[in-house]
């Protein structure tokens, strides 16, 4: 036996292949750099559209700007002017928090102290020198007089860390945390070889100290995280941000949550920081997701020289957080951030304050993960298994669907939630199967739709077609059985007809009857088997499957009467004669396949079920209908009401079947037409009884009733036979013809 594979198999493979690369990728087993790239520009994109773009007034910058190097001198400052700016900050305008985003880590020298000092040593002998000397020496003491500022005042000094090779310089200020031992967790975080602190004395004097330097760069040199503690062995230290929002909540124990049951080895993950009821979501290396405002300009700045000349608006600062940095080019303290590509560093700090200030974090917690892997395989699926089974037109909406889903649940967790999902990975694989499916569908399903359109375009409408080429079945092509229902029309006196006619106005004729009943049948999802002259033979169910063949051959059986009056006016008008047909139709198995010799081929229906509906379209004039169905058929398509016509024995069936004529949808019975039809059935059941004067009676008021209807004549004169001629006890009420 020969093993067929299915015809879009290497299409499902690479598709396969594809969600499994990235898969891969999600589950972090796998780098695709292109697919991180795009994941950092769409949280980038995210972060601009969803930006308040509102100042915020709680924070102040202190700006050490262009203007206040040109007025008060080129950078650094001495000390002493450093002691004025602090003084001026708490005492004239009432700050209530001042951080420094600025190290000092080597002593002033600018006063002219050690020159002072040298002479004196040198002309010791000069008293009166000496006494000058000593006099004068206090305020030349710079960084002292920048320590008494900072002292009993709320300061946070910024110290820088590194991982060069260099000794360390200056001072730290007192760890955050110092746990002995070091939990397992936090070896995750970032351990610094060195770090630049401040002059012992400042760093003393302050209140605390925080670090503003970014180890926890991307690639891409943006700013999207900041790492909020690093180490130096088991001590732990916090950014500046942290430390200055600890001291404006009066410097609350930091407690860490840690989650036990994720990390490596069994270790545990840090997953947040926790200031009382303050929580800050961090990944394993405690990097927070910065929460920008919007571009620069998202607090208001103040001119340092405005500061230190009391030119300043004081309700600017008066009982505002306050930090002193720089935006002045030269200094060399400006960022890349997903905003703007040119930021001052000090307003990154600010971001920060003002995000543990309002909670306005975004994280992506531990399901994240699990979370995006289940996405891009439910999107794996659906491109691979449904798309390819769809139209173009219907493919590309699907795909357009799951693009436009994915990015609205992603934006949804991201401004109501807090919750950061990577959709980069999910949206290129969108495309690539989409992109795979239209490669194969145009030059391989293109193949397979002419060669179907030539089998079976002469069958069935092209949208059927369409519909088949999408399908992996060969519709059983080499014959199988199957429960379908067959329809037969006729043309009523057709030999009559065509005597009366010229040859080309035969053939006219045929053409302008027989394509309006085709486009009824195509309608209605009906495959013409063959035209018989003026008959037509079609069928439901096949080459496509379909569970609703009955009622299908049902509409389409009486939309054919319909369609039939409605081109009788043009018949009259050409001076042809009124056409009238007979529609049979009957359900039942049925072998369908192509059939026929070597030298000639038809996909056609064979089977005792097809020859009944051919005897029933032939009992039509029988009894006065144009339409008649099955009891096989009646019983797949309940949505419609139905007359009982008899119980008959056709010619070469032993067996009886119940004929009917298809109504109208039940839904739209009339109560007339619904007292028809019980007075009817009740005359019928009277009939079969050989109860023959109720009968009679119900015939007699019926065909009274309604004398346009042939069937209730058709029965009076029965009941008249059999009261002169009684069939005997034995008789099963069937009627049996003996011509087909």
């Amino acid at each position: 036996m020969k093993l067929k594979l299915p015809r879009r198999l290497p299409l499902y493979l690479i598709s396969a292949l594809l969600t499994l690369v990235f898969l891969l990728h999600s589950a972090g087993a796998l780098e695709l750099p292109l697919i991180q790239n795009l994941e950092n520009h769409l949280y980038d994109l995210r972060m601009g559209v969803t930006a308040p773009n509102q100042k915020d007034q709680r924070v102040v910058i202190v700006d050490i700007d262009e203007k206040s190097l040109a007025r008060e001198g080129r950078w650094p400052w001495p000390r002493a002017k450093l002691s004025l700016l602090t003084n001026m900050l708490f005492e004239y305008y009432q700050v209530r928090l001042l951080g420094f985003d600025v190290v000092f880590a080597e002593r002033d020298e600018s006063s002219g102290l050690q020159l002072l000092e040298k002479i004196e040593e040198t002309l010791q002998q000069d008293h009166a020198l000496h006494e000058a000397a000593q006099a004068i020496k206090p305020s030349l003491q710079y960084d002292r007089l920048f320590a008494e500022s900072l002292v009993h005042r709320a300061t946070i000094l910024g110290f820088a860390s590194r991982q060069d090779d260099a000794a360390d310089v200056g001072a730290l200020p007192t760890p955050t945390l110092q746990p002995d031992p070091l939990p397992a967790a936090l070896d995750a975080l970032i351990d610094v070889k060195h770090i630049t602190g401040n002059l012992p004395e400042l760093q003393a004097a302050a209140l605390g100290g925080g670090f503003f330097v970014n180890p926890l760069l991307d690639e891409d040199g943006i700013f999207r995280r900041q790492p909020m503690l690093i180490r130096q062995g088991n001590r732990i230290y916090s950014t500046l941000s942290l430390a200055m929002f600890r001291a404006l909540l009066q410097h609350p124990p930091l407690h860490l949550e840690i989650n036990e049951d994720y990390g490596n080895n069994d270790q545990g993950k840090l997953e947040a920081l926790r200031l009382g009821s303050f929580r800050i979501p961090v990944d394993e290396k405690s990097g927070a997701l910065i929460p920008y405002l919007g571009k620069q300009g998202s607090f208001p700045y103040v001119s340092a020289t405005d500061v230190l000349s009391a030119t300043a608006k004081p309700e600017l600062l008066r009982g505002k957080i306050v930090l002193v940095g720089t935006t002045a080019t030269g200094l060399l303290d400006m960022r890349s951030t997903p905003l703007q590509n040119v930021y001052p560093g000090v307003e990154v700090h600010a971001n920060l304050l003002v995000g543990m200030l309002d909670q306005t974090f975004k994280e992506r917690p531990n399901y994240a993960l699990g979370l995006e892997f289940l996405r891009i395989l439910i999107v794996g699926l659906i491109m691979t298994f449904w798309a390819p089974r769809l139209s173009a037109a219907w493919s590309s909406a699907l795909a357009i669907g799951v693009f436009a889903l994915l990015n609205a649940s992603n934006l949804m967790a991201w401004q109501q939630g807090g919750i950061v999902l990577n959709v980069g990975a999910p949206i290129v694989l969108i495309f690539l199967l989409y992109a795979n499916q239209m490669f194969f569908g145009y030059f391989i399903e293109s193949r397979n739709k002419k060669r179907l359109a030539g089998q079976f375009g002469q069958y069935v409408p092209t949208e059927l077609v369409e519909e088949m080429s999408l399908q992996e079945s060969d519709f059983g092509v080499g014959g199988e059985n199957r429960e379908m229902t067959v329809l037969f029309s006729d043309v009523r006196g057709f030999t009559t007809i065509s005597e009366g006619l010229a040859p080309n106005e035969l053939s006219q004729l045929m053409n302008q009857f027989l394509t309006p009943l085709t486009r009824v049948i195509h309608n209605h999802k009906g495959t013409i088997d063959k035209y018989m002259g003026d008959a037509i033979m079609a069928f439901w169910g096949a080459p496509l499957r379909d569970e609703r063949h009955g009622l299908h051959a049902i509409q389409a059986g009486l939309d054919m009467l319909r369609a039939l009056k409605g081109i009788q006016a043009d018949f009259k008008e050409r001076g042809w004669p009124p056409i009238k047909i007979g529609v049979g139709m009957n359900t039942g198995v049925m072998s369908v396949g192509n059939m026929g010799s070597e030298f000639r081929m038809a996909y056609t229906v064979l089977g005792d079920a097809v020859n009944l509906g051919s005897r029933l379209e032939g009992l039509t004039k029988q009894y006065g209908v144009y339409i008649i169905a099955s009891e096989t058929t009646k019983a797949v398509a309940p949505e419609y009401a139905y007359r009982e016509l008899d119980r008959v024995r056709v010619k070469g069936k032993n067996e009886p079947v119940a004929i009917y004529e298809p109504i109208m949808l039940v839904d739209e019975l009339t109560e007339m037409d619904k007292r028809e039809l019980a007075l009817h059935q009740k005359a019928l059941e009277a009939y079969r009884a050989q109860s023959w004067d109720r009968s009679k009676k119900m015939f007699g008021d019926l065909a009274q009733a309604h004398p346009e209807r042939m069937l209730y004549q058709i029965y009076l004169e029965r009941t008249e036979h059999f009261m002169q001629n009684p069939p005997g006890e034995d008789w099963d009420g069937v009627f049996t013809f003996q011509t087909k």
